[in-house]
C-alpha cells in the first residue's frame, strides 16, 4: 500500500487490483504492524469492499482515530472508561468518507482521550516508532501516524489540539495537515478541549491530504463552528508555483545561539532546517527572521495548559459511569462516580482535570484562566499582524527526532521548550497547518511545518506541494533502523 490515492485509483478503475484485494493487503499488515507496533484497538476483519467509482477514495482503505465515533464498532477513545462503547452514529468527517467509497479497516490507539504526547497513555499500550521500537511516535494521533508510515493505508484521520497530528507526521516521517478551524466538522468526536479541537488527516504525500480534506470539508449543521467552504478546493490549488510567496521564521526559535549547550542533535536539526530554507529559497520564495517578544513564545506551553485542561474538565464531565462506560459497584451514586472516574482514567488525565479544576474555581479564574485567554489573544494577534506581511510561518517540528520511549520525554530547559510547544500557535488561532518530512538525524525522520493565516488553506497547502517536490521523501515508508 505504498502507492498514493491516484495511483490507487488508477489501479482499481482499470482493474488491475481489486478493492477485495486492498482491503486484505491492509487487513494483513494491521496484524503485522499491530503485533511490533501496538497501533490498534480495533482491527475490522470483516471489512467489506465497496464499488469504484470516479470518486478517489472509493474502494480503498483507511484508519480512525479512536476518538471519532464510528458506528457499531468499538470506540473508545484509548481509555478504560468507555473501553465496551459501541456508537450508534458515525462522526460526520467518517460519514462524508464512507459515502465516498472508502473503507474503514481498523480504529487506531492515541493518547487516552487524546491529551498527550507521547503515545504512551492508551488503554491498550505504548506505541511504537516504526522506525525504531524504542522511540515514541509521539501523540496523541499515534497509531494513525504508526499505520499511515508503515503503509497499511495511504491516509488515517487523527485530531489535532496542540500538535496532535503534525508531531506524530513529523517523528514517524509523514504528512500531517489540520486545516482551518471549523473546515471540517468536529461532530461526533470526542471532545478534549473544543476551541483548540481540530481534525486532521495523515498520509505520506501533501496531494493525499487535500484529496482527504476536499472530501470532509463543508458546512455541518451538527457542528455551528463549521464555515461555508465550498469556494476551496485543495486538490486544484497544487500548482507547485510559490515564486514570490514570503515566508518568516521566528528567530528565538531557529537561532542556534538562543540556547545554553544545544545538543548535537539540536545544532543537526537547525543547521538541517536551515538548508532546507536555502533549497526552498530556489523556488523563487522569500524567506526572513522574525524576532518576537522571548515572554509570549515563554508563555505558550502554559497558557495551552491552563486552557486545554480547564475546557477537558468541562468536556469530560459526563463520564461518570451512569450514562455509559463500566460502572462502579457501590449502590450510593456519588461513590459509584467515585470509584468510576478514579479507576477508569490514568494518572495524567487526573493531573488534568485536577488542573482545569483548580483555575476554574471562582478564586483563581482571574489570576490564571482569564488570564491565560488574555496571553492566548496576544499571541494570535501578533500572528496575524505578521500574517498581514507573510503569506506563511516556516518552523522546524521540535527538537529533533523521536525520543526514546525510556524515560517518556526528556526534561528541556525552557528556551528549548519553545521549539517543542510553538505548534500550539496554530490551534490558539485556528490556523491552517502542516508538518512534511524534512529529513533524517540519526537515521531517525524530522520534519518542518508551515502555517498560515485562517482560510489560506489552499495556500498553506501548496508551499508544502512545493518544498515537498524540493526534497526525496515523499510516499516514503519506515524501515526500522539495524541496531
Amino acid at each position: 500500500m505504498n502507492k498514493s490515492i491516484k495511483e490507487l485509483h488508477e489501479l482499481l478503475k482499470n482493474k488491475e487490483t481489486t478493492s477485495e484485494e486492498l482491503i486484505k493487503e491492509s487487513l494483513t499488515k494491521s496484524h503485522e504492524i499491530n503485533a511490533k507496533y501496538n497501533a490498534f484497538v480495533t482491527i475490522l476483519d470483516n471489512a467489506q469492499a465497496k464499488p469504484i467509482t470516479n470518486e478517489l477514495l472509493s474502494g480503498i482503505p483507511f484508519g480512525v482515530k479512536d476518538n471519532f465515533s464510528t458506528k457499531d464498532i468499538l470506540t473508545t477513545g484509548s481509555s478504560n472508561t468507555l473501553k465496551n462503547y459501541v456508537p450508534f452514529f458515525n462522526a460526520t468527517v467518517v460519514e462524508k468518507l464512507l459515502e465516498k467509497g472508502a473503507i474503514i479497516v481498523n480504529k487506531t490507539v492515541l493518547d487516552e482521550f487524546g491529551m498527550g504526547g507521547t503515545g504512551t497513555t492508551g488503554h491498550t499500550g505504548i506505541v511504537k516508532n516504526p522506525w525504531d521500537p524504542t522511540k515514541m511516535c509521539a501523540g496523541s494521533s499515534a497509531g494513525s501516524a504508526c499505520a499511515v508510515a508503515s503503509g497499511v493505508y495511504p491516509f488515517a484521520l487523527g485530531s489535532d489540539t496542540g500538535d496532535s497530528v503534525r508531531k506524530p507526521a513529523a517523528y514517524c516521517g509523514i504528512v500531517g495537515y489540520k486545516p482551518t478551524y471549523g473546515m471540517l466538522s468536529r461532530y461526533g468526536l470526542f471532545p478534549f478541549a473544543s476551541s483548540l479541537d481540530h481534525v486532521g488527516v495523515l498520509t505520506r504525500r501533501v496531494l493525499d491530504a487535500a484529496i482527504v480534506v476536499d472530501a470532509m470539508k463543508g458546512q455541518d449543521p451538527k457542528d455551528m463552528t463549521t464555515w461555508d467552504s465550498s469556494h476551496i478546493n485543495l486538490t486544484k490549488s497544487l500548482t507547485g508555483n510559490v515564486k514570490n510567496k514570503k515566508l518568516f521564521y521566528i528567530k528565538e526559535i531557529c537561532d542556534i545561539n538562543n540556547y545554553e549547550n544545544p545538543s548535537p542533535t539540536l545544532k543537526e536539526h537547525l543547521k538541517n532546517f536551515h538548508e532546507t530554507l536555502k533549497l526552498f529559497s530556489k523556488s523563487g520564495v522569500e524567506i526572513e527572521e522574525v524576532s518576537i517578544d522571548i515572554k509570549l513564545l515563554e508563555a505558550i506551553a502554559s497558557v495551552y495548559t491552563i486552557i486545554s485542561c480547564a475546557e477537558a474538565t468541562s468536556n469530560m464531565s459526563n463520564l461518570t459511569g451512569i450514562i455509559f462506560g463500566p460502572r462502579g459497584t457501590s449502590n450510593n451514586v456519588t461513590e459509584m462516580i467515585k470509584e468510576h472516574r478514579t479507576k477508569g482514567f490514568s494518572p495524567l488525565i487526573k493531573r488534568r482535570f485536577i488542573i482545569g479544576s483548580y483555575v476554574l474555581q471562582k478564586e483563581n479564574q482571574e489570576k490564571y484562566f482569564k488570564n491565560a485567554a488574555r496571553v492566548r489573544r496576544l499571541i494570535v494577534d501578533k500572528m496575524k499582524e505578521l500574517f498581514k506581511t507573510y503569506d506563511a510561518l516556516i518552523l522546524p517540528v521540535g527538537s529533533g527526532p523521536a525520543k526514546p520511549l525510556k524515560g517518556s520525554i526528556d526534561v528541556m530547559d525552557r528556551v528549548a521548550n519553545i521549539i517543542e510547544e510553538h505548534l500550539q500557535i496554530a490551534n490558539f488561532g485556528g490556523f491552517p497547518s502542516i508538518t512534511i518530512p524534512d529529513g533524517f538525524i540519526n537515521n531517525l525522520p524530522v520534519g518542518i511545518n508551515i502555517t498560515g493565516n485562517c482560510y489560506t488553506d489552499e495556500n498553506v497547502l501548496n508551499l508544502a506541494y512545493a518544498l515537498e517536490s524540493l526534497m526525496p521523501y515523499k510516499g516514503q515508508i519506515a524501515k526500522e533502523v539495524s541496531k
